[in-house]
């Protein structure tokens, strides 16, 4: 894998239909930047078996993914991941994991039948992640597909677990920001000549005073992005445009 392509998937349908709040999302992002990572999408899909699956498909596509994924583990009817990321990751069936099984059965005694004993239903190859509220364990496949609660109280270490333990944090990225004021198709022939491996967006914006545009150069090679930077700059003080540079 070179960069990973880090995609969230969470699965709930009471997030869509407004029962919960997603808690997810902010804090997985925030969590990747301090380890110099990204996400290249975010999924929120209801309850469905067959869409879960396809969209776990779709991730594995990239031969760069990493997915993070939240809910549906559980032992309730409506738990389908298991089984959705067997038939897209592995051979569609669940095999019994002995550790899983030991976790439960100590946690729960005669408590852990008939019902919660069915987490340790696995897809095969399947190494466990440590539950630090209730011991129930969650799992992932290959170093790259990590399947976890939805209680952020339970997947949130875990988060912070993968990314200090399991995925190498990423390169440093530099940013160079600037907002001027113009619209910014002025920017879109520099732009089209920003070479594979600078970043470059815009971002437009109205205000009581007129058309601003702010426009972000980023990348790894810190030099190179102060040279691409630079011809922006000379651009706007050509056109003699008014700017800012921005403090990232």
């Amino acid at each position: 894998m070179k960069t990973p392509h880090i995609y969230a998937l969470i699965i709930g349908t009471e997030i869509l239909n407004g029962r919960r709040e997603d808690a997810h999302f902010v804090f997985l992002r925030d969590a990747l930047a301090k380890h110099r990572h990204a996400l290249k999408a975010l999924f929120v899909i209801d309850d469905d078996p067959a869409f879960i699956e396809e969209t776990i498909r779709f991730v594995a596509k990239d031969k760069d993914a990493v997915l993070f994924s939240f809910g549906g583990i559980g032992a309730t009817p409506d738990d389908h991941t298991r089984l959705a990321a067997a038939k897209a990751l592995r051979d569609g069936k669940l095999y019994e994991h002995p550790e899983a099984k030991r976790i439960i059965e100590e946690r729960l005694g005669k408590e852990a039948y008939p019902y919660p004993i069915k987490m340790a239903q696995l897809p095969k190859g399947a190494k466990l992640l440590h539950n630090p509220i209730n011991r129930m364990p969650a799992f992932y496949l290959d170093d790259r597909y990590f399947f976890m609660p939805g209680f952020p109280e339970m997947s949130h270490p875990m988060v912070t677990h993968i990314l200090t333990h399991i995925i190498p944090d990423g390169k440093q990225t530099y940013r160079f920001t600037l907002t001027a004021a113009c619209k910014e198709n002025l920017f879109i022939e520099l732009m089209q000549k920003v070479p594979e491996g600078v970043e470059v967006s815009s971002l437009p914006k109205i205000t009581e005073a007129g058309f601003e545009a702010t426009l972000s150069v980023s990348g790894h090679d810190k030099e190179t992005l102060k040279r691409y930077f630079r011809q922006f700059t000379a651009l706007l003080d050509k056109k003699a445009v008014d700017y800012r540079i921005e403090e990232d």
